[in-house]
Parts: C-alpha cells; sequence; structure tokens
C-alpha cells in the first residue's frame, strides 16, 4: 500500500491549525488596519531578478521554477522585493506615504530556514514607504510592539541595530576578512573572532564590536567614546532620538508591560538590502527565545525597480506566524477546539431531504454565523444521530418529517 505525503518541507494544516492560525492572523490585521495599513497581494511567482534584488537576496535562498518563454523565474523567498517591485510599477501615482500590509506564504530552500527542513512559511507584515524620518521607524517599531500586545504576548524582547552602523564599524577590516568577521558578529562566535588572522588592534576591534550589546542608553555611550564619522555620529543620535521617542510613548500606555529594548550591533538580518534600522524581536526565555519576527529599513530596495537610481525610502517588518504560535501554544489563548455546528438538520424520511436542506439555510439566513449541517445518513436510529451529535458538539437537532415541519430538540 502506498502512502502519500506532502513533498519533504511542506505541511498540511488541518482543521484546529487552520482555527489558530487565523486567531492569530486576524489579531494582527486588526492592529494593521487600525493603524491605517491597507492589504496588498503580490504575486507568488516572480522573476529570479526581482526575487533577488540586485544581489541582496542569496539566489541560494530561492526555489527556481522550470523557465518559462526564456524568463527565469521563482518563488518569493520573502515580500520585500515584491512589494518594492508593485510599489514602483503600479502605484507611482499614489500619494505616499504609502501603508500597506500583507498575509501570505513564502518559499525558501531547507538551508535557509529556523525550521528543520521546512521550505513553505506563512508571514504576516507591513511596508510603510515613502516616509525616511524617526518618526516612521517610531511607527514601525510602536506597531510591531501593538501587534505583540493585541496578541497577548508583551514579555518579548525588541532587539535593535543599524545596518549603515554596523558597515561603518566594520570599514577598518580589510575587504576579504569583513564577511567572516559579519557572518561571526552575526552569530556571536568569540571564539573565531579570536582565532582570525588579525592585526592585534582590528582582533580587538572586533571584539569590542562583540560586545556592544545591552541596554540601548549604555550602548550609545560606549559609542560616543569611539571615534566616529560625522554620518556615523549621526547614526548614534537617531537611535538615541528613535529610543527615546519608543520609551516615552510605551510608558504612556498604563495597561502595557514597557517594551524590554537590547541595542545589538552585531544584528545582521539575512537579507542584505537594509540601509539604517535593523530590528528582530525575540520570545521571553520560557517560551525557549524564538525569533517571532524581524525588519528595518531599506531606503535603496525601490530605486533598483525604478531604473532611474533615485533613492525612496521604505521601512517594515514580518512576523513568523508558525513561531507566534509555537510561543503561543502554552499560553492557553489559542483556540483548542474548531467551532461546532449549532444545528444538525436530520430529515426523518428520504423525501423530507429538500425540506430539510431549505430549513438549513433559513437556519444560516436567520443571524450573521449560524452553523447548519444536514445529516446525510437518514436511515440511521435516533438515538444514533444524537449521540453524533453529542460528539461532535451540536447543541440542537432540527427533525424535519415529511411534512416539512421541524421538530426541535435540546440536547443537553
Amino acid at each position: 500500500m502506498i502512502t502519500y505525503q506532502p513533498p519533504a518541507g511542506a505541511r498540511d494544516l488541518l482543521p484546529l491549525d487552520v482555527a489558530q492560525k487565523h486567531w492569530i492572523e486576524t489579531r494582527l490585521e486588526q492592529v494593521f488596519q487600525r493603524w491605517g495599513y491597507h492589504r496588498i497581494i503580490t504575486s507568488t511567482v516572480e522573476r529570479m531578478d526581482t526575487l533577488m534584488a540586485g544581489g541582496a537576496i542569496d539566489q541560494a535562498a530561492v526555489i527556481e521554477l522550470q523557465p518559462s518563454g526564456g524568463k527565469r523565474l521563482g518563488l518569493r523567498p520573502e515580500l520585500t522585493a515584491s512589494i518594492a517591485r508593485t510599489a514602483v510599477t503600479r502605484l507611482a501615482r499614489v500619494t505616499y506615504p504609502q501603508r500597506l500590509y500583507y498575509n501570505a506564504n513564502v518559499f525558501r530552500h531547507a538551508g535557509q530556514g529556523r525550521y528543520g527542513g521546512q521550505q513553505e512559511f506563512y508571514q504576516a507584515g507591513v511596508e510603510l514607504l515613502g516616509a525616511g524620518a524617526t518618526v516612521a521607524d517610531a511607527e514601525t517599531l510602536l506597531l510591531l510592539l501593538d501587534c505583540l500586545h493585541n496578541l497577548r504576548l508583551d514579555f518579548c524582547c525588541l532587539i535593535l541595530g543599524d545596518a549603515q552602523l554596523t558597515q561603518a564599524l566594520l570599514a577598518p577590516f580589510a575587504a576579504d576578512q569583513r564577511q567572516a568577521v559579519r557572518q561571526a558578529l552575526a552569530t556571536l562566535d568569540r571564539v573565531a573572532l579570536e582565532g582570525m588572522a588579525l592585526a592585534p588592534e582590528l582582533r580587538q576591534h572586533a571584539l569590542s564590536l562583540l560586545d556592544l550589546r545591552g541596554q540601548p542608553e549604555d550602548v550609545l555611550q560606549s559609542l560616543g567614546q569611539l571615534p566616529l564619522e560625522p554620518d556615523v555620529q549621526a547614526a548614534v543620535e537617531r537611535l538615541k532620538s528613535l529610543v527615546a521617542m519608543v520609551r516615552e510613548v510605551s510608558s504612556g500606555e498604563g495597561d502595557r508591560t514597557s517594551p524590554s529594548l537590547t541595542l545589538d550591533l552585531s544584528l545582521i538580518q539575512p537579507f542584505d538590502y537594509y540601509t539604517g534600522l535593523v530590528f528582530e524581536v525575540v520570545s521571553s526565555p520560557d517560551q525557549g527565545c524564538q525569533v517571532l519576527g524581524q525588519g528595518g529599513r531599506y531606503d535603496h530596495l525601490l530605486a533598483l525597480f525604478q531604473g532611474e537610481g533615485k533613492g525612496f525610502p521604505g521601512i517594515g517588518f514580518v512576523l513568523n506566524i508558525e513561531a507566534l504560535h509555537q510561543a503561543l501554544l502554552s499560553t492557553g489563548y489559542l483556540p483548542q477546539d474548531t467551532p461546532p455546528s449549532d444545528w444538525l438538520v436530520v430529515p426523518t424520511a428520504p423525501q423530507a431531504a429538500a425540506a430539510a436542506f431549505t430549513y438549513a439555510q433559513t437556519l444560516r439566513a436567520s443571524a450573521s454565523l449560524v452553523r447548519a449541517e444536514v445529516h446525510l445518513a437518514p436511515d440511521e436510529s435516533p438515538a444514533a444521530t444524537r449521540d453524533l451529535a453529542r460528539q461532535r458538539r451540536i447543541s440542537r437537532i432540527a427533525w424535519i418529517g415529511p411534512d416539512g415541519l421541524p421538530d426541535i430538540e435540546a440536547l443537553h
């Protein structure tokens, strides 16, 4: 006997999985809409040059399809590049800023995921296009915190970094050393840094970068003691303003836990199009310190699709539905069962079937959502039908006789 399974890296979602996923997505969508964001849906299949975002996304992450008409196509590994392409080609005449959100699946080769072997992921996120000031960064972070609050995940940690600042701090290393140093910083690998063939002063500089992690105010104070170029110093000042703004707004929301903020200048995102603020949100230690989402500022990405080389500011974040689901499983907030039907409509004779369907339709039309199912085994005994209804947690039965009239029974 052949046992059919989904392909490697894919999985099926059963009704309870779907109900729990829908619970998460609905609460995120409520927040997105309250903040004035509108949903966008982009193509699952894109040209490879779009998906790789000018080289910012590693081709190894993309699941490529068979060429079509001479064009190389692939499945989207993330949504930001697709939305940037859409904004340039389809939203050229709208007013800015544009606030967009999405709820979609993405695909990556198994080696690129955090979940062993998985290649399909569900994500929800936002893109704020056409706003480049610190207040836009603050809106994005505050929106992210509001999403977590609406999911009752207030005890997460928000880790901040800055791609521009990190690149500037990596500038003293030779080009052939920079990537190795960057990778060691991203994985917090002190042993690798100590073992690199670096001049003593560069090794010490690398180790000092590894230690630039902690309370934002403390890290920013340490940065202020370094000899920084004016543009780098300006990035430090922007971070100071951003942290202060997020702290001030969060402290004014009395029903919420103040967010745990960490500044980590070794924070590097998996995609290489970020130009300023980067961040990720991590669940609390008792939930396994899972990365629930990430994001950042990408002020050059849209220019790749314009053809004129003009910069156009953008910032956004993505929340990983699977990771949110895992973080919420032990909280008791997710639905524990699929919703039962309200009514079982039972034709008591074959000639009553049409009347049973008509009565069920009347029930469904009587309120905003009434679940009524017609019993499809008319020869079953009434006792067996009652047992079935109780097993399915259906509270009322409508027995429909040959005359089409209902006999209502409430089950206890």
